[in-house]
């Protein structure tokens, strides 16, 4: 890989040297460009001459100037979105050319390329496709472009903290989804060892974005794996297009009620610069820095897991930390760690017949020592399991609070030629944020770097990138928790022997002191009731089990404070012992993983329509490929790499041929990919689409789509021990193999469970154990039916609606199963006990298929005196599911988005105001961290705005979620408020 690097690098920096240009009698052309109505001047108005390759753009000022070796006379086109284009004669050398342009209706109109990977009307998309331009992203109430996603039509997100967002869409959404595809200016985003799209992490700045494009639904057939539900595609503005500074100062403010947190300050500073030198050279710089006190994972819920659960992922059940000994928080850490303390009182009871012995005379009238028997007191301790966890810590005792986000970018644009253009860029990336994965995990100091050289034309392109990271001084919350609660009394040796001989108690205290006491009050109440004092006793003894029995808890949470004696308080994020293990690898006995992996891609694609002459009979023709190789390199903290670094390679091929038919009525793309993997088979994808035009702006369409994903590298090579003591398993067999499974078998965990019910009944049964049998390991794959209409009535009102029924086949799920501990005496009990048992949760294919249907709906309407209204509403259903299976779909029935907005009314039209609504209907989620019921909600984003046209700025007053209702969109992930703000944007228009 790193050869077909260094040879691309090497071609290109050879075309620079050996292409020359021949000299030509050149034109200039210079002018200006103007808006009719208010004559202010217009940037990025794309000026080039009719019928050939030659132009270029306005500047920030609205000038320009260009030379070609056309011969005179031609035309130049001058086109804008939202004005309608104008043509100008040019006669004579160094002609001066002032333009106005008038405004124009642009529904409908918006070029998308994303769909067919060729430039087309949104309108006539072969399916369904959303799109933001910047104008859109400049009159948002959205806090920052990403957010902005939520509110298109079929999208859902998965926010893990205030930076962290995840996009999905048609269902199995979750934090850091897998299932779609994320493209930055043509860069697969998606971190290659954490597994997560970083988009809104070292993705483009806020101003330096020019349009997001959403593909809804399958397409790997040309976007390769993960687009089985989707790609989303974020473009850059390029240099010679959108040139000068600009500057966005945002400032606010969120919890502003102080429930979670103080009242904070939210600062969000992004800068630009691009600069035209000439015809030939232009640049572009970019930085943005974000910083809040982000918003906080405080889900008090009791957790019941693997195997104690029925459920794969566990449970919430009824209970507190005062209500019931093996309370597990959901957002708190340490408690996870447990013991079964049946066994240590009935070791109690066997070893101590007598717990004490109570002096004659005690209770009067009774003139012989009363023992205090062992079995009386601790029965109830004894008799049933009793589990025992550990006092955990609250999110905001372990989580530094600060989230920070610093992106730079910059890239440098070369035109070769008027028809070829070579562009070298970099992005890079740090910050400080939460991820929720298998359990929570503290990103600190996360970098991430992409670097890009590119070739590209008209109907051509070779590109070949790099992604980089550096996970810092990241670590797991929960593991480095229950290590810290180790560190500072061991579970074992100190914490669980003082809680157990806290039960037991005194005199004076403990179960004990509970018996005895309770003996005192019998006996004086027997005598009250006229009983003789031998009987009073008899009928005392008899009752004080019982009474200790009721007072279990009280005793129990009596022994705790006992037991949590000299337990660190406050922040502990602070402690230098946390600090220690946070800062010490996995690999190592601590919390910190440390991620190097890295991704290399070369890629290509050739549209031949043109080079054929196959477009004057409306036949297109593209081809493509790209090889990647991603180098696993976490030194043993996230992969089974102890050893030295994992590589795993990818390559791929595409074809797509189009054909319009009856007088471009009708349309119909065929596309197919063919993609293999190190670790797996070949696979063959192949998508057909139809556009049929009933009218005018008016398209009805049809598709059959193929999508597929390799598994992850986490799926195929993780190797991690995660909060509850269990180990997360990549499918590949190589690592069944590293733990034995063949000499030492893993049980379904549903048998363990029938086999521990057997024992408690007091009949062990070890013939009910089930070894766990694994099959192919295999890519998951989907196929999609979709039909869908948009039209566009009177130029004012654009329909959209679509319907899909999908099936998924080998879905990547995971397994639970048990195994006892090497090196112990072969015993079926060995998997009963926390003690002698490992679980693994281990990535598999699971049977069977899945199916998932669902519709959308949405109207956008412009009004007169620049108002507009829209709205949309869509729905996801999953059919019927195997026993046991787990979907993760994590996806409400409904939701529905609503916006009315005003881009420029009063004085000169320089105000404007845009109001969101959203609402979103109760759903089960389903994670690897927690499983649970998400409550509806709904939220209110609003903005006012003021231009300044004389500078090309604007300011902005908004805030989102405005009323301040608290909600989640993810179990066990953060309850997010309302943020507000206020915002200078110079040169932004």
């Amino acid at each position: 890989m790193r050869r077909l690097l260094t040879h691309f690098g090497l071609s290109v920096v050879a075309l620079l040297l050996s292409l020359s240009v021949i000299a030509q009698q050149t034109t200039t052309v210079s002018g200006s460009v103007k808006n009719g109505k208010t004559k202010e001047l217009l940037s990025a108005v794309s000026i080039s001459v009719k019928g050939g390759t030659a132009g270029t753009y306005t500047d920030d000022k609205g000038n320009f100037k260009f030379s070609t070796v056309q011969k005179l006379p031609f035309t130049l086109v001058i086109s804008s979105v939202g004005y309608a284009a104008k043509e100008v004669a040019i006669k004579e050398n160094n002609q001066d050319v002032v333009v106005e342009l008038e405004t124009a209706f642009t529904l409908g109109d918006e070029i998308v390329v994303s769909a067919s990977r060729v430039p087309e009307r949104i309108l006539e998309s072969p399916v369904s496709i959303e799109r933001i331009s910047t104008a859109a992203i400049r009159n948002s109430p959205s806090a920052n472009y990403y957010d902005m996603i939520a509110n298109l039509k079929g999208v859902d997100v998965v926010s893990a903290s205030l930076t962290f967002t995840s996009v999905g869409t048609r269902g199995f959404n979750s934090s850091g989804n897998t299932r779609l595809n994320q493209i930055v200016d043509g860069m697969d985003n998606q971190a290659p060892g954490l597994n997560f799209s970083v988009g809104n992490v070292i993705g483009l700045t806020e101003l330096d974005v020019d349009n997001i494009e959403l593909l809804q639904g399958a397409s790997s057939a040309l976007y390769g794996p993960g687009g089985t539900n989707g790609t989303l595609l974020i473009n850059s503005k390029n240099p010679f297009k959108y040139q000068g500074l600009s500057f966005q100062i945002k400032t606010g403010i969120n919890h502003v009620d102080g429930s979670q947190r103080p009242r904070s300050p939210y600062y969000d500073w992004s800068v630009r610069y691009a600069k035209k030198i000439n015809d030939k050279w232009a640049y572009k710089m970019n930085v943005q820095f974000v910083q809040a006190q982000d918003w906080l994972a405080n889900n008090s819920g009791n957790y019941l897991r693997s195997p104690l659960s029925a459920s794969p992922n566990g449970n919430v059940v009824p209970g507190t930390r005062l209500t019931d000994p093996n309370y597990d928080g959901v957002n708190l850490y340490g408690d996870e760690t447990n013991a079964d303390l049946r066994g240590a009182f009935a070791g109690v009871i066997a070893g101590n017949p007598f717990l004490a012995l109570l002096p004659a005379g005690t209770f009067p009238g009774i003139t012989s020592p009363i023992p205090i028997p062992s079995s009386a007191v601790l029965g109830s301790f004894a008799n049933s399991p009793l589990y025992v966890s550990r006092t955990g810590y609250n999110e905001n005792q372990v989580v530094d609070p600060t989230t920070l986000n610093v992106k730079l970018s910059g890239a440098l644009h070369y035109k070769i030629t008027d028809k070829i253009e070579a562009i070298a860029a970099a992005y890079w990336g740090m910050g400080n944020t939460v991820y929720t994965g298998s359990d929570r995990y503290s990103l600190k100091d996360l970098k991430m770097g992409q670097y890009k050289l590119e070739l590209k034309a008209k109907n051509w392109y070779v590109r070949a990138f790099t992604t980089r990271e550096n996970s810092g001084a990241s670590f797991n919350s929960t593991i480095a928790t229950r290590l810290f609660n180790e560190a500072w009394k061991p579970s074992a040796t100190a914490w669980f022997p003082q809680f157990v001989g806290a039960t037991v108690g005194t005199a004076s205290s403990g179960a004990v002191g509970t018996y005895i006491g309770a003996l005192a009050a019998g006996y004086a109440a027997g005598l009250g009731a006229g009983l003789t004092p031998t009987a009073a006793l008899t009928a005392a003894q008899a009752a004080a089990p019982g009474v200790v029995a009721a007072n279990r808890i009280n005793i129990l949470n009596g022994a705790r404070n006992v037991a949590d004696a000299g337990r660190p308080t406050g922040f502990i994020g602070n402690n230098p012992l946390f600090q220690q293990i946070a800062g010490t690898p996995i690999s190592q006995g601590g919390g910190l993983f440390v991620d190097r992996t890295t991704l290399k891609s070369l890629e290509a694609q050739y549209n031949l329509s043109d080079d054929l002459g196959l477009s004057e009979k409306g036949t297109d023709l593209m081809i493509g490929g790209n090889i990647r190789q991603y180098g696993l390199n976490s030194q043993g903290t996230l992969f089974a790499d102890t050893a030295g670094n994992i590589n795993i390679t990818e390559t791929g091929a595409y074809l797509q041929i189009s054909q319009k038919m009856f007088g471009d009525r009708l349309k119909i793309t065929a596309s197919g990919r063919y993609d293999k993997n190190t670790n797996f088979k070949g696979r063959f994808t192949p998508r057909v689409s139809a556009v049929i035009k009933l009218a005018q702006d008016h398209n009805l369409r049809f598709s059959y789509q193929t999508a597929y994903r390799f598994p992850t590298t986490q799926n195929q090579w993780i190797n991690l021990l995660v909060g509850g003591g269990t180990r997360l398993m990549g499918g590949l067999p190589q690592l069944r193999d590293f733990y034995n499974f063949n000499g030492n078998p893993a049980y379904t965990l549903a048998s363990v469970q029938a086999f521990g019910a057997s024992a408690l009944a007091g009949a062990p049964n070890p013939g009910l154990l089930q070894q766990q049998q694994f099959g192919e390991f295999k890519p998951e794959s989907t196929t999609s039916f979709e039909v869908g209409y948009k039209g566009l009535i009177g130029k004012r009102l654009l329909i959209d609606i679509y319907a899909y029924q999908a099936r998924y086949k080998d879905f990547l799920s995971g397994v639970t199963v048990i195994q006892a501990r090497a090196g112990l005496p072969p015993s079926p009990l060995n998997v009963l006990s926390a003690n002698t048992r490992i679980a693994y949760s281990i990535s598999t294919n699971a049977p069977g298929s899945v199916d998932v249907k669902g519709w959308g709906a949405s109207l956008e309407y412009l009004m007169p005196r620049n108002f507009s209204v829209n709205a949309n509403m869509y729905s996801d259903v999953i059919g019927a599911l195997p026993v046991g299976f787990v979907s993760y779909f994590n996806t409400p029935k409904y939701r529905f988005n609503a916006g009315f907005a005003n881009s420029g009314f009063g004085k000169d039209n320089k105000f404007g105001f845009n109001v969101t609504y959203k609402w979103v209907d109760t759903f089960e989620y389903e994670g690897t961290f927690a499983v649970g019921q998400i409550p509806s909600y709904t939220t209110v984003d609003a903005m006012v705005s003021y231009k300044l046209p004389s500078i090309k700025s604007l300011i902005k007053v908004g805030g989102t979620n405005i009323f301040n209702k608290y909600y989640a969109n993810g179990f066990g992930n953060v309850q997010i408020g309302g943020l507000y703000y206020v915002s200078f944007g110079w040169n932004v228009f």
